[in-house]
């Protein structure tokens, strides 16, 4: 069902977003900010192992319109295909949005002192840095929430439905019905271009993004 670099993105990410509370929480201002580059990273290498990566990775071969996931819904929840629901989809781009949004105002943020700053305030004037942080304090509310929508239809296909998803996320198989294609797994190459490039903009974007 979910491959490797899939199940190590999920978690690594969960961590990272814990240990970025933590540490905003608890004034270490230096490794938040380097949490939030570690994210940055993670995101960029979903996006390239989204266009890259295995079957049930690909944006092309889960990401669905509007009409499929009307159909999806009047359906009673009825999917043929292995990987995310087209409700499940919604999720995770909602989700990696959302977080890809912080990240940018982190980006460009400075603190209240000006001791501190992201590697691209430099790249805007100073209101917009303090536009920025403000920005980037309140729109974790919506990370958190959507954290907790995330969390509560975990709960739901667990006790409801019966289908613990935690568990294909940490082994990466689940029981197919049959006549569904199971996961086609991609190169393990791609997997380190992928992650490779996602280091290299990483670094640039810490440099300041020079022309």
């Amino acid at each position: 069902m979910w491959d490797l670099p899939i199940r190590l993105f999920h978690w690594s990410l969960a961590g990272l977003i814990g240990f970025s509370w933590w540490s905003a929480k608890n004034d270490h201002v230096d490794w938040h900010i380097w949490s939030g580059i570690s994210i940055l990273t993670l995101l960029l290498f979903r996006l390239l192992w989204g266009l890259f990566g295995s079957s049930t990775a690909r944006f092309a071969n889960f990401v669905r319109g509007p009409r499929t996931l009307l159909a999806y819904l009047r359906d009673n929840g009825s999917w043929r295909v292995a990987g995310h629901t087209p409700l499940g989809a919604l999720s995770v781009v909602a989700m990696l949005g959302a977080i890809a949004v912080q990240v940018s105002l982190g980006l460009i943020s400075v603190d209240e002192d000006g001791l501190n700053q992201g590697p691209l305030a430099n790249l805007v004037t100073l209101d917009t840095s303090e536009i920025a942080r403000d920005l980037h304090e309140a729109f974790f509310n919506v990370v958190l929430a959507l954290i907790g929508m995330h969390i509560a239809a975990i709960l739901y296909y667990r006790l409801v439905k019966g289908e613990k998803l935690t568990g294909a996320m940490l082994s990466g198989r689940s029981a197919l019905e049959p006549g569904i294609t199971p996961m086609q797994p991609g190169r393990w190459w791609a997997a380190f271009l992928c992650l490779a490039a996602a280091l290299a903009i990483a670094r640039w974007v810490v440099a300041g993004a020079p022309l």
